[in-house]
């Protein structure tokens, strides 16, 4: 990623990271991502917010060698995780003179994390500001965005908000800013869904906290900077509201046919009945996908066969990632076929115990579904249709 100029003395000097394919050993990059820094003059002391993954450390050193003399008097950490905090050990060696300005909490995660000596920091609090002669910030902490210690921000005078993860969206472009608004969308909904859905209620509040400033620039820490900022705020609002979709989503693994008959025979149902409805093979899709699709469906029903005496391993680690994520769905389901007994129905209520939903009366199979399975098939696709009619979405 090439430096380039967002507003006067104010430059974008991050990485792209064209061909990562997952985070964090789980979340699915299939955009690649990028790690956004920004590097701001003012007529008396120089600033960078945030650094880079440490696998493209040498984008960002590539970058600021194209600022003759350079001299970076503050390292502003938004946050401690090392795809934005790796390379300030590498920064203060370069720029000893350099202090790192974060709050008490990412401090003591970036002396843990990345052994920076306690006498590089300075502390700021909530609100508080910091001039570099011309420019002002000012600090807004957003806790639980996605972890404890995320601060934004906000640079007064151009009205930015450099927001780090808050409203980031995993995807490696070579556009600055914002231009294909779907795939952003895609992109930072997945990013939400992945990520930041389990802090919903944190969001509401840090949502408040920032719409209390003139906003012109959102620049987060992923994705294209936002020229449009109520596009991802709406964007949020809408995500983290408890409002649902008229949408059944099914998470299935099939290993003898069993399971796939059922699920296919409830998905013809309930399009019938008017109900967009989201098959997702769990062999051989995109978990993000199934994030995505899990953040305003109304329903998500679980379907899997028996394996010894519970559900088949695929799909448990689809129910404890659900679970983990927090989606806000109204109303959960269980399919299960077997063919001689287990808890499978139970194992998987109990590990959905984050999800607030009402749980469906399970639906159980012994062997291949019988004539007389129908009848139970189509009192469960009645009872679906009543709930979704019950909150006025169908």
């Amino acid at each position: 990623m090439a430096v380039r100029k967002i507003k006067d003395d104010v430059f974008s000097v991050g990485a792209n990271h064209w061909d990562r394919r997952l985070f964090d050993e789980i979340i699915p990059l299939p955009d690649g991502t990028s790690y956004n820094a920004y590097l701001i003059f003012g007529s008396k002391k120089t600033a960078l917010i945030d650094t880079v993954d440490p696998a493209t450390e040498n984008q960002l050193f590539t970058n600021l060698k194209e600022f003759k003399d350079l001299k970076i008097d503050y390292v502003i950490s938004n946050h401690a995780e090392q795809d934005h905090s790796g390379t300030i050990p590498k920064i203060l060696e370069l720029f000893p003179e350099a202090k790192v300005i974060t709050n008490k909490k990412c401090k003591e995660l970036l002396m843990d994390l990345l052994h920076v000596a306690e006498d590089k920091f300075i502390e700021v609090q909530d609100n508080e500001t910091l001039s570099l002669g011309g420019k002002t910030f000012q600090f807004i902490f957003t806790p639980w965005v996605h972890w404890p210690e995320t601060m934004s921000t906000y640079l007064i005078e151009d009205k930015i908000l450099f927001s780090c993860d808050f409203f980031g969206s995993h995807l490696a472009t070579s556009e600055l800013f914002v231009n294909d608004k779907a795939r952003v969308y895609e992109a930072a909904k997945r990013y939400y869904a992945e990520i930041m859905m389990p802090f919903r209620s944190f969001i509401k509040g840090n949502i408040q906290k920032i719409e209390k400033l003139e906003i012109e620039i959102v620049a987060p820490s992923h994705g294209p900077i936002h020229k449009e900022p109520s596009f991802i705020i709406d964007a949020y609002k809408d995500w983290i509201s408890d409002s649902v979709k008229n949408a059944v989503l099914i998470p299935y693994v099939s290993m003898h046919g069993s399971t796939k008959i059922a699920v296919n025979y409830l998905v013809d149902k309930l399009i019938e009945k008017n109900i967009n409805v989201i098959p997702f093979n769990i062999t051989t899709g995109d978990i993000g996908e199934l994030a995505i699709n899990a953040v305003d469906a109304a329903t998500i029903i679980i379907a899997t066969p028996t394996v010894l005496v519970g559900p088949h391993p695929l799909a448990a680690f689809a129910t404890i990632f659900l679970n983990a994520i927090k989606p806000k769905t109204k109303f959960v389901g269980i399919i299960a076929s077997y063919a001689w007994g287990g808890v499978t129905a139970d194992w998987i209520k109990s590990h959905l115990q984050n999800l607030k939903g009402e749980f469906l009366e399970p639906v159980l199979i012994k062997g291949l579904p019988k004539d007389t399975d129908i009848s139970t098939f189509d009192a469960f696709v009645d009872k679906v249709v009543e709930k979704h009619r019950a909150l006025a979405i169908l």
